[in-house]
């Protein structure tokens, strides 16, 4: 009689994933007795005057009407006394000739505008004072149609 081919080792390893299996579907089966079945009276949730979520309805004889009319969809207009003077002043606090790009602080707001050689329409040079507009560019505001202020 020969021997058997399998080791100690092949068997221990065997009874361990048999093992580990059985121990799985014990586990899911113990889930699903678990399980809370779930109505839907349980998954309705209310929200009460305040705007806070409840599991209680609301109290019919709190119920407030509200006309039509008084509903208001979207946003207030700007007025046009709230929009700036488009065409700006500032100084060119920096401008690379070479590169061809500087920045222009603005009169008004204090603020660093970003400006590009394409946008310049005369030659610039640091410390001119200039009337610019301001567009938004990819990174921020840009300055556009740069102008040297007389």
């Amino acid at each position: 009689m020969g021997r058997s081919q399998e080791t100690f080792n092949k068997k221990e390893v065997r009874n361990k994933k048999e093992k580990k299996r059985k121990d799985k579907i014990k586990n899911r089966l113990a889930r699903k007795d678990n399980e809370k079945k779930g109505s839907l009276d349980d998954m309705i949730a209310y929200v009460d005057e305040n705007g806070m979520i409840s599991s209680t309805p609301p109290d019919p004889h709190k119920k407030v009407e509200v006309k039509l009319e008084d509903i208001t969809i979207g946003i207030a207009r700007r007025e046009a006394e709230d929009e700036p003077d488009p065409i700006r002043k500032g100084t060119v606090t920096y401008y690379n000739d070479s590169k061809g790009y500087g920045f222009i602080r603005d009169a008004e707001t204090k603020e660093s505008v970003f400006v590009h050689v394409n946008n310049v329409l005369e030659e610039i040079t640091e410390g001119n004072l200039v009337s610019f507009e301001v567009e938004m560019g990819h990174k921020g505001p840009t300055a556009v149609q740069v102008k040297i202020s007389k």
